[in-house]
């Protein structure tokens, strides 16, 4: 498949739909239009019918009955109008996406935090982000999932590997894909906190424990049946079972304090549930090869289907809230004992799957994860699967960023494939080594997600990555940006001595001091991070650090990106080259600006 296959398959869905969605609304339309002629026709007929009463009330009940049954259909295919609706919006925001406008998208601003290894240094959050171009999920604990599954990255390679082996196979499936987004789009599933929701399993239930509320669900019918029985046969008066109403009546009401506490465990939040029920029914019907995906759909069936529960959990509380309606409550309160009949159904309900909600919750967040990875996957067909290694190797050829456009994007090769080993990269401004950076710290997290890369090929070593591209400082905490830099790099080599095996990427060590200390400084740590036997890359405008190979020839590789200078032009190449760079651009540039004073 090539992209441009992709682009048809976008532009098919918005025209398959676009046709659904205008036959939908044009039958929404008749079925509206009916249900207000038979209104019209009731009214009608009951006026000039008016003194036969068989024939008005004949009139109105079947009126009613229709009239009912329209309004059913009517929001059926209402749905499947929002269905059709969201289908065309999704496949548009893909081919946006396809144009590397990610506007639509989610990017997490709220996940960016400056203390992490490597999130910040990679732009993995905010707008414009990473996580922008790749977010697809439609549940909060989906959109953690996705993003624990980048800032924590898999070490295990057998994990990694079923991973891999998952999203392969979701990404062969683009109408499934695009089902489960449409489905968990329909209603608004923040609605629904799942941590509350589970919280409030382990709760100890106010009505399902008493006997005597128990026995009164049975027992209040029994007397009505009783009375009911007696004053047909004559052995009490009729006016007597105004009092067995109102007595009835009167003890169903007493719970209603613990009957509104249980509601409110939900507070309206039917429709969310439904929808995780359909996402559910979804995975659950579904067949798959991969073994991660059986294992997923396994968890959602036992102990029994997660979906039918849910859905039984969803029709439980639809009674419960029925019953604090005006009709419900005077009617099937006091026969029935309805609210509290409901009430303890849904409290029995959460005791049988107090233990299974996390996990189906939990289930359910890996799958709308893969299926965000799985879109990334079917949107680039040129990205490859990497291979995991058992030992420390970064060796990958035409390496590029995914955030640059498939057109304009410059790819590199790179290769670490011994330890203690380092690649010092040096350069004129704005040559590419900080995007050659920013490339090999994105594919190392997209690697260890299992997810494809930006590359022809990739092995690698699914170890921890630790980044120091853009340290900054910090009035809040009365902190340097020299001091900030320096509490960095002690993180890396606190970790490293305790045994971490990290892969280092650094921009310009520290950038906060002088050029002599800055050049004493930064020998000093190349040296001390090759004697921790750590591996990396590390870019700098410090020439000096290209004297490193000499005396380590096994640890260090030198390579430069340059900017050539023909005829008073400055070009790039943005092509990774062996050895030392050679042509320097600040002064250069300082010129061309006005700036002459050199």
């Amino acid at each position: 498949m090539t992209i441009n296959d992709i682009y048809k398959h976008y532009s098919d869905t918005i025209e398959k739909y676009q046709g659904r969605s205008g036959a939908l609304k044009k039958t929404i339309f008749q079925i509206g239009t009916a249900r207000l002629a038979i209104f019209i026709v009731c009214c009608i007929v009951t006026y000039l019918y008016w003194n036969d009463t068989s024939t008005v009330v004949t009139n109105i009940v079947i009126s009613i009955v229709v009239f009912l049954a329209l309004m059913k259909y009517h929001n059926s295919l209402y749905k499947q109008k929002l269905y059709a609706d969201k289908q065309i919006e999704n496949a548009s925001n893909e081919l946006k996406g396809l144009e590397y406008d990610f506007s639509a998208f989610d990017g997490a601003e709220e996940k960016i935090d400056a203390e992490h290894s490597f999130s910040l240094d990679l732009d993995i959050f905010g707008k414009r982000s990473f996580f922008q171009s790749l977010n697809r999920t439609v549940t909060s604990f989906g959109k953690d999932k996705l993003a624990d599954s980048l800032i924590n990255p898999q070490e295990n390679k057998d994990k990694i590997l079923s991973v891999q082996s998952a999203i392969k196979e979701l990404s062969k499936n683009p109408a499934l894909l695009a089902h489960f987004i449409s489905i968990g789009q329909m209603t608004e599933m923040d609605k629904l906190n799942t941590k509350d929701f589970s919280v409030s399993f382990s709760q100890k239930p106010l009505l399902a424990n008493s006997l005597l509320w128990k026995y009164l669900l049975y027992i209040i019918p029994l007397i009505h049946i009783i009375a009911g029985i007696s004053i047909f046969l004559d052995y009490i008066p009729g006016s007597y079972y105004i009092y067995v109403y109102i007595l009835t009546l009167v003890i169903s009401s007493i719970p209603l304090k613990q009957v509104k506490q249980i509601m409110n465990t939900f507070d309206s939040k039917s429709k969310v549930l439904e929808t995780y029920s359909e996402l559910m029914t979804l995975i659950e019907h579904e067949k798959y090869g991969s073994a991660y995906l059986q294992n997923i759909q396994d968890e959602l069936k036992k102990p029994s289907s997660a979906s039918q529960a849910i859905r039984q959990l969803q029709s439980y509380y639809n009674n419960l809230t029925v019953s604090a309606t005006f009709p419900v409550f005077l009617l099937f309160n006091p026969y029935l004992v309805w609210g509290v009949r409901y009430a303890i159904k849904v409290e029995k309900w959460t005791q049988v799957h107090k233990n299974d909600i996390n996990r189906w919750f939990n289930t359910l967040s890996e799958f709308d994860a893969l299926v965000s990875f799985a879109i990334f996957a079917f949107n680039h067909p040129d990205y490859t699967y990497p291979t995991p290694s058992d030992k420390f190797i970064f060796e990958g050829e035409a390496l590029g960023h995914p955030m640059l456009h498939r057109d304009k994007c410059v790819r590199n090769d790179v290769r670490i494939s011994k330890t203690p080993f380092f690649l010092i990269i040096t350069g004129a401004n704005m040559a590419g080594k900080s995007t050659y950076l920013r490339t090999i710290g994105i594919n190392h997290t997209l690697a260890c997600a299992g997810a494809p890369v930006c590359a022809e090929s990739l092995t690698f070593y699914p170890g921890r990555l630790v980044t120091n591209l853009r340290t900054a400082d910090s009035l809040a905490d009365n902190e340097s940006y020299f001091f900030a830099e320096l509490k960095r790099l002690k993180m890396i080599i606190d970790r490293l001595q305790s045994g971490e095996q990290l892969f280092i990427i650094l921009d310009e060590i520290l950038k906060g001091t002088n050029s002599e200390d800055k050049q004493k400084g930064s020998i000093a740590l190349m040296k001390q991070l090759i004697s921790l036997n750590s591996n990396g890359i590390i870019a700098t405008h410090d020439l000096i650090l290209g004297n490193l190979e000499k005396e380590y020839p096994d640890n260090v590789k030198d390579y430069r990106f340059e900017a050539d200078i023909t005829d008073d032009n400055l070009t790039f190449t943005y092509k990774i080259r062996e050895g030392v760079a050679q042509n320097m651009n600040a002064c250069f540039l300082m010129k061309k600006m006005g700036i002459t004073g050199l």
